[in-house]
This record gives C-alpha cells, sequence and structure tokens, in this order.
C-alpha cells in the first residue's frame, strides 16, 4: 500500500491508515514527506510545519474539521485519483 506521512497528534488517523494497510510516518520536519505518496495535516499550520514550500509531489489532505474515518476515505480517494 501507500506510504502515508501523518502530524504526530492525529493518533486515530494513523490508526486507521495502518488498519487499511498504509505504511504511516510521522511528521517531525521536511524531511519525513520525501517519499510520502500522501501527507494528512492538523490545519492549525497551514504551511506544513513551517514549510513555506511543499517538498512533497501528492496530495497533502488537511484533517481539520473531519473525523478519523473521513480522512482516511479522502486519503484513499486521493491515491486512487478520485478527486
Amino acid at each position: 500500500m501507500a506510504r502515508i506521512g501523518v502530524e504526530e497528534s492525529l493518533s486515530d488517523v494513523k490508526d486507521g491508515l495502518m488498519e487499511m494497510g498504509h505504511d504511516v510516518v510521522d511528521l517531525h520536519s521536511e524531511d519525513d514527506t520525501e517519499y510520502c505518496d500522501c501527507c494528512v495535516i492538523t490545519g492549525q499550520d497551514k504551511n506544513v510545519m513551517g514549510m513555506s514550500t511543499t517538498s512533497i509531489a501528492g496530495p497533502v489532505i488537511n484533517a481539520e474539521g473531519y473525523s478519523a474515518e473521513d480522512v482516511c476515505q479522502m486519503v484513499n480517494q486521493k491515491l486512487n485519483g478520485n478527486e
């Protein structure tokens, strides 16, 4: 499955994505996004951990206001090309 970068505070999202078989990595710095197919952020920092440029080619999903289940569905839709 895909490698998904998830901000540390989103433990429910991490658990859900791991149950789906995805490889989940914590996002601590810009370097953590290097090999990710998709990233999930809390939305508290719109610049992804203070970064002003995006270093990931894949989609970045803002989890703010969504349930863990909704975010997991959004990740799968993005990965499958269903925007």
